[in-house]
């Protein structure tokens, strides 16, 4: 084999080797994808029961009922249409109606959402309970 064979099929082993691991990574990461909706972005047949989904938007004011053990129901909308989502864990501390949230789980019996995870949201003028509780000790904090 000469220097010029060799050289060339270097590189087309590394060629080979980096199309094999770019083709992993689209495949596993394809596999993984949590596509994200709003409420009314869901129709009839978008997705399908047991998919693996995101949807996010505001927790409508009014709906949130708290049943056995720890298992919560409310309404997210996004001021156009509601989806009824039943998460059973615990909520994060900035979970609350009207607020922003983004729920991780997929459709059940009946069109209800069944959360396997809540992700509270917070605005630009959030700030942790302990700065705030500082502020007002001090005489500081200016209430929106």
């Amino acid at each position: 084999m000469t220097r010029k064979q060799k050289r060339l099929s270097i590189i087309l082993g590394g060629l080979v080797f980096l199309g094999a691991a770019t083709t992993l990574t689209f495949v596993a990461l394809g596999q993984r994808t949590s596509y994200f909706y709003m409420p009314s972005d869901l129709s009839e047949g978008t997705v399908a029961p047991g998919q693996q989904i995101r949807l996010g938007g505001l927790v409508q004011d009014g709906t949130l009922v708290r049943g056995k053990g720890a298992t919560v129901t409310f309404d997210v909308t996004d001021k156009k249409k509601a989806v009824k989502v039943t998460y059973t864990g615990i909520l994060p501390d900035l979970f609350r109606e009207g607020q922003g949230v983004v729920v991780e789980g997929s459709f059940g019996s009946g069109g209800t959402f069944v959360a396997d995870s809540v992700l509270a949201k917070h605005d630009e003028r959030y700030m942790p309970k302990a700065v705030a509780d500082g502020l007002k000790a001090k005489g500081v904090w200016q209430a929106d």
